[in-house]
């Protein structure tokens, strides 16, 4: 398969029905992306599945021309009591953020849940377009995300586009890895 560029894939909104129906293939997307193991899907897979239910959910999928999944991007608004909001609170609490700057950020924003492309097709474009289109039209004033810290793509992708650093070296219950909750205003 020869690399896609973002003027030769297709950007599509998915119902949930038909995110469902291809729930498989896109958890392939985000564990080549992330370089997990395959038994890790098998662990997201009901997590992404209640996502979907979560008010104001919206997905946005590139296809190649057979219509196969390279990338996507899905979230929904951030609202207490969700587990990342909590963590994030917790965190914003422990590196003793600003009550005024919590409650900004944490008080009504659309959550960034997973933004991936498959590895062949990184660096054309697909990830910027997908997240712009995700994030068109969102009636959030904010939107708030995290990414594993170090130099990578995605690091440097949302730092293009304004992404600021909220907190550094937060680490969520059950993941070793350092992340970075990163935030911006909308639009883009």
């Amino acid at each position: 398969m020869t690399a896609m560029s973002s003027r030769s894939a297709r950007l599509v909104q998915l119902s949930p029905e038909e995110f469902r129906a291809r729930l498989t293939e896109a958890l392939g997307v985000y564990t080549a992306a992330m370089g997990y193991s395959v038994g890790t899907a098998e662990l997201r897979a009901p997590m992404w599945l209640a996502h979907m239910l979560r008010d104001g959910w919206r997905n946005v999928v590139a296809l190649d021309s057979d219509d196969g999944l390279v990338g996507l991007a899905y979230g929904y608004r951030g609202q207490r009591g969700q587990w990342w909001h909590e963590q994030v609170h917790k965190g914003f609490a422990e590196a003793a953020v600003p009550d005024d700057v919590r409650a900004y950020w944490l008080g009504d924003y659309f959550e960034l849940t997973e933004l991936h492309v498959l590895p062949g097709n990184q660096a054309g474009g697909i990830g910027e377009n997908l997240l712009r289109s995700l994030l068109a039209g969102v009636a959030e004033p904010a939107v708030l995300l995290s990414t594993p810290e170090g130099t990578t793509r995605a690091w440097r992708l949302y730092r293009r586009l304004g992404f600021q650093e909220l907190l550094r070296h937060h680490h969520f219950a059950g993941d070793p890895r350092p992340f970075a909750i990163l935030g911006r205003e909308l639009p883009l």
